[in-house]
């Protein structure tokens, strides 16, 4: 149930994420190995881009992929942070009790290299189709999918079954890392927060004001860095969802 849980998490998060990578995959195909003023740019930057998919290609247009980007979620991420959640529930993560930094770092790496490896297919469909885009904005190879299926066949025919996997090599490294920072920081964090109840703090005010004083500002930000190491966005609600999805299922089970 933890894999279920964990994908439908994820999915609910790349509701409100997806356009976000649509834009990220144009902007990155826009002057595809073309020196710099040798080509035309259609977005400017990231608001410009959505300003510009939206007014030439509809609402629907920053949306683009999301069937293949929501099953990309619910396997990668069902698998990784499922298998995160059962190396968790096995005590594996802990030394003596406390959560190990080595430990949780290892395991994130593992179970985000499972979870690439797993979804690179989807993944690479949807990078396929959120390129796609009418030809007055269109950058990069224009595949001309009609859909999921039909990019899978297509691939599967021009490429064979590995084609379905270009790229991994590059997801692989690029995933493991992300999910080492992000499970073991989640991890981290939820422990010093359970620490912090009823001990140091009486509430989020008192807490708030406490650390602004003692630590000053920036205080309030230490671990940003790790935090957001991937997209901060996508990170927070997937996290969320998984935890009250759990929290739910435990309840009611």
């Amino acid at each position: 149930m933890d894999f279920v849980l964990s994908g439908v998490a994820a999915c609910g998060a790349c509701l409100f994420t997806n356009p976000l990578e649509v834009v990220k995959t144009r902007m990155q195909l826009q002057g595809e190995l073309k020196s710099r003023g040798t080509y035309q740019v259609y977005y400017r930057n990231v608001f410009h881009a959505f300003y510009t998919i939206g007014k030439v290609d509809g609402l629907a247009g920053l949306q683009k992929g999301l069937v293949p980007g929501l099953f990309y979620q619910f396997f990668m991420n069902g698998v990784r942070l499922g298998s995160y959640a059962v190396i968790e529930s096995s005590g594996y993560i802990h030394t003596n009790g406390r959560v190990s930094a080595a430990k949780t770092t290892l395991a994130g790496a593992v179970a985000g290299v499972v979870g690439a490896v797993m979804g690179s297919p989807v993944y690479l469909v949807k990078t396929h189709l959120q390129s796609q885009a009418t030809s007055t904005i269109a950058v990069g190879h224009q595949h001309k999918h009609q859909g999921m299926i039909h990019a899978l066949r297509a691939i599967h025919r021009q490429h064979g079954i590995l084609g379905l996997w270009r790229g991994s090599s590059a997801a692989v490294p690029r995933v493991s890392v992300g999910s080492a920072a992000q499970l073991s920081t989640f991890s981290s964090s939820k422990e010093l927060v359970i620490d912090l109840q009823g001990q140091l703090y009486k509430g989020f005010s008192d807490c708030f004001s406490k650390t602004l004083k003692k630590e000053g500002l920036t205080g309030l930000y230490k671990g940003l860095g790790a935090s957001y190491f991937r997209l901060g966005p996508h990170t927070i609600l997937s996290l969320f969802f998984w935890e009250e999805l759990r929290k739910f299922y435990k309840t009611f089970r």
